[in-house]
């Protein structure tokens, strides 16, 4: 997930937050979406490798879209792929596509899907060879650096998530370029990208990071 505005956003708690959590801009149901995403999970480390092949996965059926299309189904992708499951996916079968497919809770796109099947496939592969998908994940994390200024700031594509997603193609993932990839550091606490001002304490994706 990115964002391109610019000015911080104070919000009717009375606490500063990254810009794209615009409260003027959005509808009263999704602007406690987004917050509670941004408040709770965006940029705090997360090293469970379920849970971040779900992010892995979330974030490809994102490109194109916007972050909100995703959060707002995202309990029904986890009901549809089974709690992101990497042993269950790995085994789906065309009937599961055509499932999927089928289900108009989640994004139906038939290349993300498959993907995504390709993606649990992947990361099953790794297991077997002894690797892990959250260490691997893990490796790219660059070293803690000061939180950016403004979104202006924030890189779409930095060398880390380049390589990172050049690792994933080589072991067979899908859908994870250097700009996925790069949204999935955000997500899951590889890098800090709350601005400076936001009110989201820095230890959140600073001190654990390396912890």
């Amino acid at each position: 997930m990115t964002a391109t505005v610019e000015e911080p956003s104070v919000e009717s708690d009375g606490r500063v937050r990254c810009a794209w959590i615009d409260e003027s801009r959005l509808a009263p149901a999704d602007f406690v979406l987004y917050r509670d995403y941004h408040d709770t999970e965006w940029g705090r480390p997360l090293r469970d490798s379920v849970a971040l092949f779900e992010r892995v996965s979330l974030e490809a059926f994102q490109s194109g879209l916007s972050w909100l299309v995703i959060l707002r189904k995202r309990e029904n992708f986890r009901r549809a792929f089974h709690g992101f499951d990497i042993d269950r996916i790995a085994r789906y079968t065309e009937r599961d596509v055509t499932r999927l497919m089928g289900d108009a809770g989640i994004v139906r796109n038939r290349a993300k899907i498959e993907a995504t099947i390709a993606n649990a496939r992947a990361a099953a592969d790794l297991r077997d060879t002894g690797a892990d998908l959250a260490e691997l994940l893990w490796s790219f994390a660059p070293p803690p650096r000061p939180r950016p200024a403004s979104f202006a700031d924030v890189p779409a594509v930095t060398p880390e998530s380049t390589a990172m997603a050049k690792e994933l193609k080589r072991r067979g993932f899908r859908f994870v370029g250097p700009t996925t990839a790069y949204a999935l550091m955000q997500a899951t606490g590889m890098v800090d990208d709350h601005t400076a001002d936001c009110w989201v304490p820095a230890t959140c994706a600073a001190s654990e990071k390396r912890s």
